[in-house]
């Protein structure tokens, strides 16, 4: 099994890259973003590779990261995803962006992929708001996220959020700022309290 290429870029195609590896030439799909940040042809890259063997063929998935590379797993454990709709989702959403949609319950978000219609996108958000890796990033907190996307988070982190919310801050950006305040004010603080600290935190 492949698991990592360190070569030169070949070329780059549509859906695809040919990663040079001291003379034998890879061909490694990836997701648009991931092409996008790849370079140009004679320049170095390397890319985490998710090999793909079947009685037919064999396919290597070319991914920036080993995040990007477990998500495309992750997005096919759920039914209706397979490695296209998965690549498209990366193409559209980051490892963080979908992290965040998940945990929001936001399928609207998950929808905007080509492939994704709404069905497929309840069932990605409801199967994997417990099997979202951890990704690393300031003032995320993934599980008061998913309270308010089930509905369950605390009156005050809820008035909170909604009151950034209405002076025009995304549910997102609220979402992250109520975090980062509970760390500062506590979770037991009110909603003003909430307010203030987190205003703090999007004016940074």
């Amino acid at each position: 099994m492949i698991g990592k290429l360190k070569g030169t870029i070949e070329e780059i195609g549509e859906d695809h890259v040919l990663v040079d590896v001291h003379g034998v030439c890879y061909v490694a799909f990836c997701s648009a973003r991931t092409l996008s940040k790849l370079g140009s042809a004679g320049e170095a890259c390397i890319l985490f590779i998710e090999t793909y063997v079947r009685e037919d063929q064999l396919k290597l998935f070319g991914f920036m990261t080993a995040l990007e590379r477990e998500w495309f797993n992750i997005l096919q454990g759920v039914q209706g995803v397979g490695a296209k709709v998965a690549l498209a989702i990366l193409s559209t959403l980051t490892p963080p962006e979908l992290a965040n949609a998940i945990a929001l319950q936001d399928k609207a978000a998950v929808s905007r992929a080509p492939g994704v219609g709404p069905k497929v996108a309840l069932r990605l958000v409801t199967e994997l708001k417990n099997k979202a890796p951890a990704f690393a990033g300031e003032a995320i907190n993934i599980g008061l996220k998913q309270e308010l996307g089930e509905g369950v988070a605390s009156a005050p982190v809820a008035d909170a959020v909604s009151a950034l919310t209405n002076l025009g801050y995304s549910r997102d950006q609220a979402a992250n700022a109520v975090a980062a305040a509970m760390k500062t004010a506590g979770e037991g603080a009110d909603s003003a309290k909430l307010i203030r600290f987190g205003l703090k935190e999007l004016a940074r």
